[in-house]
């Protein structure tokens, strides 16, 4: 066994012990302890052994992403509860050392019992990560949000006052277990009637064929008037897993390319499109993946070729860290650009136009919805989909639609 399984094995046992100690703390009847400990036991058995037949030439199955959901039930709320047992020993111990050093009773134990108030404080605690995962991979991961958004530029063309957008990202197929939740979704995102229907990348987790099963689905999608485009995610290169020559991995490349196609959108590839409504035009541009930590492909001046600065821009670049590092001071001047990928991690609190917080903010400036910087805008969807956890908790998947008016600009 490696190091890094003994370490892991090590804190795992830690966590474990601890959040006995709460339990055996709270009740004495027996059976109730041997039954925590034999489901423990067996949660902890079965994410062994499903880590230990992960295959990297496969990526994630359903059953590895039900494997990362048990070890969130297992860890999270445990954890918890071993920081209220730790913070109740520190305690536990300075009082044994006032008391020994006092001079007290020294037949007495050093350390004083256990408190059943921390412990049902620590086991309650737990209950909310315990149930909130729960809700999120029974419930959150399909509960689709529409988010409506107002945007206003002085320099957008008269024609398009008015115009509708609507953005689905980050789909994940290979990650779908519901067809009637998605059909339900595909329903929401014909039902807002938008001009134009744009797609920001992430259409697998890895491999071209997750989405087979999907396509008739998909194809349900109805006509915009000013069509349907699309760009890639940094998943669809398929840089998560072990192929089998470069061959393989090419011609999974290029058949996830064909995916659009087959579903009626126009995959822009460092490419720009003008859309004409009226006598006034506008530019979609899309590039390829570029992120901070992920794959750089992505090359925003020959996706940019044919345009001057005084051009209407619509950028799709699928990960928020491209806006940060590259355009929103561009001299090019990009009005609004649209991305995905962070998922809002799955992960948070958030109250609409009150408060907002995912660990996901630890890592990106912009990670779920709209942010501005001197009259230029990012909006980054908190995904269709979802991957590696089963669920989502806090941030729902999201369908957004954003109408383009005249006018002065408003945050």
């Amino acid at each position: 066994m490696s190091p890094r399984w003994i370490i892991l094995f090590i804190i795992i046992a830690v966590i474990e012990l601890y959040a006995f100690q709460a339990v055996k703390t709270v009740t004495k009847v027996k059976w109730i302890q041997i039954a925590y400990i034999l489901v423990s036991v067996s949660a902890v058995v079965f994410i062994f052994y499903q880590f230990s037949k992960f295959d990297r030439t496969v990526g994630q199955t359903p059953m590895f992403m039900l494997t990362i959901g048990v070890l969130l039930l297992v860890l999270l709320p445990k954890l918890l509860i071993t920081f209220f047992m730790l913070v109740e020993d520190v305690l536990r111990i300075l009082v044994g050392t006032k008391n020994y050093i006092a001079d007290y009773d020294k037949q007495a134990a050093f350390l004083p019992e256990r408190r059943q108030f921390v412990s049902r404080v620590a086991l309650g605690i737990a209950a909310i990560p315990f149930l909130s995962l729960i809700y999120g991979m029974t419930v959150g991961k399909y509960n689709f949000k529409v988010i409506k958004q107002t945007l206003f530029f002085p320099d957008l063309p008269d024609d398009f006052d008015g115009f509708t957008i609507t953005q689905i990202s980050d789909v994940h197929s290979g990650s779908f277990d519901n067809p009637e939740k998605i059909s339900y979704a595909i329903d929401l995102i014909n039902q807002q009637n938008s001009d134009l229907l744009l797609f920001t990348g992430d259409i697998v987790n890895t491999h071209a064929k997750e989405m087979h099963p999907w396509l008739e689905t998909f194809n349900k999608i109805q006509k915009h008037e000013f069509g349907k485009y699309s760009i890639l995610g940094n998943h669809d290169y398929g840089e998560y897993v072990d192929w089998s020559s470069e061959k393989d991995k090419e011609e999974n490349f290029e058949a996830i390319k064909d995916l659009h196609q087959q579903i009626d959108f126009k995959l822009l590839l460092n490419e720009n499109i003008k859309i004409k409504r009226g006598k006034d035009e506008i530019a979609i541009v899309g590039v390829e993946n570029w992120g901070v930590k992920f794959k750089k492909v992505g090359d925003l001046k020959k996706a940019s070729e044919g345009l001057s600065k005084e051009d209407f821009k619509i950028l799709m670049s699928h990960d928020p860290s491209h806006w940060e590092m590259e355009v929103k001071n561009h001299p090019d001047h990009y009005h609004l650009t649209l991305s995905g990928h962070t998922h809002g991690f799955q992960f948070g609190i958030e109250i609409p136009g009150v408060f907002k917080w995912s660990p996901v903010e630890y890592v990106y400036k912009q990670w779920a919805g709209l942010y501005e910087n001197v009259g230029r805008y990012i909006y980054v969807n908190r995904g269709f989909g979802f991957h590696a956890y089963p669920g989502r908790v806090g941030i729902m998947p999201e369908i957004t639609v954003i109408e383009l008016k005249k006018g002065q600009n408003i945050v």
